[in-house]
């Protein structure tokens, strides 16, 4: 493993000069998502016919520094709306990564049709997931043009449809050196067969170190503790945590509370799981991450 890059210990997360200015882009200020002060560059990459819109995250410095790419969940009635999750790009670039967050096809200001408004959308589910995590892995050519992010240290992580792709991407490419899934397909897994198969099948596949990630009080648990047995009968590296039944503090009325630990409302249960995870198999250090204390998880090994 190369030696971990130099950790920033500020608050704020700058894009540099440098990239708006190589790659025709501007810095804008991140919309108020959380109570952070990360900023981000906006980018545009190609997939296939298509034109998707990211955003860049960086430590200050010029590195190279190692990479996450993190996929959204599925944002229904906001689709449109562009969000760089600036809770992730705070949490990641303060750990000493760079950070790519992608608006596949259908989000944000991407191309592509929303997913639900297409014909007999459920039944296409997993076609369209599929063709999403094209998105992602089209990221990877974008990644090598930015001078300060090193490329042979790549991991991937995501929540709920996020994490699904996440799961298809590490199936299909060697790219990424450690992965996290976040209640990937928690939401669907017992309402859609199509899925359950698709999953395990990604398990039966990736080779990649995986973290899997749930609350006990999330729709299901059993789309993350199915894979973790795949990975434990096949000898893949996982970790699985089952995080205590989640409140959400903003509240509402969500059947499934415990999915939305994953949001900037319940970093502080995961935070210091995921940064640990990351940084054993990607080489940066975890500065920043909740200190000692309780574990307020169930975590299988």
């Amino acid at each position: 493993m190369k030696n971990a890059p130099p950790v920033t210990d500020r608050r704020r997360v700058l894009a540099t000069r440098l990239l708006g200015v190589w790659l025709g882009l501007v810095v804008v200020a991140a919309p108020s998502q959380s109570a952070t002060d990360a900023t981000y560059t906006e980018v545009y990459y190609p997939s296939g016919g298509l034109r998707i819109q990211a955003y860049v995250y960086k430590p200050d410095g010029n590195a190279p520094f190692p990479v996450v790419v993190y996929n959204h969940g599925s944002r229904v009635g906001r689709e449109r709306v562009s969000v760089p999750y600036p809770y992730i790009g705070e949490m990641l670039t303060r750990a000493g990564y760079v950070v790519l967050v992608t608006e596949r096809r259908g989000y944000g200001k991407s191309d592509g049709s929303v997913w639900r408004s297409e014909p007999d959308h459920q039944a296409q589910l997993v076609p369209r997931l599929e063709e999403e995590t094209e998105d992602v892995l089209a990221a990877l050519d974008f990644l090598r043009t930015l001078p300060f992010a090193d490329t042979t240290r790549i991991g991937i992580m995501g929540w709920s449809f996020g994490g699904i792709v996440t799961m298809f991407a590490v199936s299909r490419s060697t790219a990424f050196e450690v992965a996290v899934d976040q209640a990937g397909g928690a939401l669907t897994w017992d309402g859609n067969a199509q899925v359950r198969s698709a999953l395990m099948a990604a398990a039966d596949n990736a080779t990649t170190p995986m973290l899997l990630l749930v609350a006990q009080n999330d729709r299901t648990t059993a789309s993350v503790t199915t894979l973790a047995d795949i990975f434990q009968q096949r000898g893949v590296p996982h970790r699985l945590v089952i995080y205590q039944p989640f409140t959400p503090p903003r509240g509402g009325t969500a059947t499934a509370p415990g999915h939305r630990v994953f949001s900037d409302e319940g970093t502080g249960v995961w935070e210091r799981d995921v940064l640990e995870f990351l940084g054993r198999y990607l080489g940066a250090t975890s500065k920043g991450a909740p200190g000692g204390g309780p574990d307020p998880a169930k975590s299988q090994h």
